[in-house]
């Protein structure tokens, strides 16, 4: 694109959002310098394997790169690694670096993504072998820690689907693992209990040991070893804690420069904040979800990646608009979880099980209209209901209840 050809497109992180924003501009045409901030260290990853396949491994990061370093040579991408930004300057057009280094744009996109809540629990800043699990770093920690320890004790603070990954990891490795949920049930927040019910017995079934109502109060430290105390009395040895309670969003940098912040940096259709050079994607974004006609904000891999493609599109003139059906995946043991649509405010649930008895899904209903599924082990329920949501069809809920009935569009569509 010739007009880019002078210009400068700033990227401040370099994750997935960030990564296929930089290689999108050049699909798009942007003929212009490309410069990527980011105070990690490492070439940049994939995050999904963390808490799976690279804790579980001897592979290194090189197993689990986004893109090789050629490929950033290739496409002129100038890609800066442990380096922190410090503030954006939108008057100038300029961001200014941890040593003071100033840097020009013409073009600014945010994916500063999240990191992750360590809670104010008593003790915890001088307990033993505490780590979060969101970096590359957290896992190359968590990984040579674990091979020190002479006994394995693990205590995961926090029943989300990061602390269950991770628990079914450790326990692959060896581990004697123990998850503590403030809440009445795993998953409380972001799915039906029977769900929570049931990754509670795959868990059981495994040896992991999941507790609820666990309030985590004061952590102690006693012979080389960690004492994890709860509100209602009970104590728990930990040789290593894992906390994994949620995320806080980055969004200091676009907070301080006044671009306007909500549950997390709002965007429009087109990802743009409320200074038209300046861009947020992926975790960190707040964005209008037109099909469930509400904000979300999302920490998937699909949102980022599909914001990345918005964006770049739109810095290079042209104007998509993002709606794209929020879909997200888990992996447990041998079980494979996938996600698609935003269940909240549902009243209605209809289980399936199919003929296999191993294979399940979970319909998230609001009256007639459906909003989500679960599908365990189960890709096609996921594709149908994928196909449902996405064209606003109405499903047979009797024939849906029935196994009997084959999974195909016509026979589960409501004519």
């Amino acid at each position: 694109m010739e007009v880019t050809k002078t210009k400068t497109c700033v990227i401040i992180g370099a994750s997935h959002a960030g990564v296929n924003c930089a290689f999108n501009l050049r699909k798009e045409g942007w003929g212009g310098a490309i410069k990527m901030y980011d105070a990690d260290p490492y070439l940049p990853y994939h995050r999904p394997p963390l808490s799976k396949a690279y804790l579980t491994s001897d592979d290194g990061l090189d197993k689990n790169l986004l893109k090789s370093a050629e490929a950033y040579e290739k496409e002129e991408i100038d890609l800066n690694l442990g380096v922190k930004v410090n503030s954006i300057n939108r008057e100038n057009q300029t961001i200014v670096l941890e040593d003071d280094t100033v840097t020009k744009y013409d073009k600014l996109v945010i994916a500063t993504g999240a990191r992750p809540i360590i809670p104010p629990i008593p003790g915890i800043d001088t307990a033993k072998h505490v780590f979060p699990l969101r970096t590359a770093t957290d896992v190359t920690n968590i990984k040579e820690t674990f091979q020190s320890l002479t006994s394995k004790n693990i205590v995961v603070i926090g029943g989300g689907y990061i602390g269950l990954e991770t628990a079914a990891s450790l326990k692959k490795l060896g581990a004697d693992v123990t998850i503590l949920e403030r809440e009445a049930r795993i998953l409380q927040r972001v799915t039906a209990p029977l769900m929570s019910d049931y990754f509670n017995q795959l868990h059981d079934e495994n040896g992991v040991s999941v507790l609820t109502g666990k309030n985590v109060n004061a952590i102690q430290v006693e012979d080389n070893s960690n004492i994890v105390s709860c509100s209602d009395g009970s104590e728990f040895k930990a040789d290593m804690i894992i906390v994994g309670v949620g995320i806080f969003v980055n969004k200091e940098l676009a907070e301080a420069s006044g671009i306007v912040v909500k549950n997390g940096i709002l965007v429009n259709a087109q990802t743009q904040t409320n200074d038209e050079n300046i861009y947020a994607i992926g975790d960190c974004s707040f964005h209008h979800n037109p099909h469930f006609d509400r904000y979300v904000r999302l920490e998937s891999v699909q949102n980022a990646v599909d914001q990345s493609k918005v964006a770049a599109a739109s810095i290079c003139g042209n104007t998509p608009t993002y709606d794209t059906i929020p879909w997200f995946w888990s992996d447990q043991y041998d079980v494979k979880l996938q996600m698609v649509g935003l269940s909240e405010g549902y009243n209605e649930v209809i289980k399936r099980e199919e003929a296999d008895g191993k294979s399940f899904s979970v319909w998230y209903f609001k009256d007639d209209e459906l909003l989500a599924v679960d599908a365990v082990n189960n890709a096609k329920a996921y594709v149908f209901g994928t196909k449902f949501i996405k064209d606003s069809l109405q499903v047979d809920k009797v024939k849906l209840s029935n196994s009997d009935t084959p999974m195909k569009l016509g026979e589960l569509k409501l004519v």
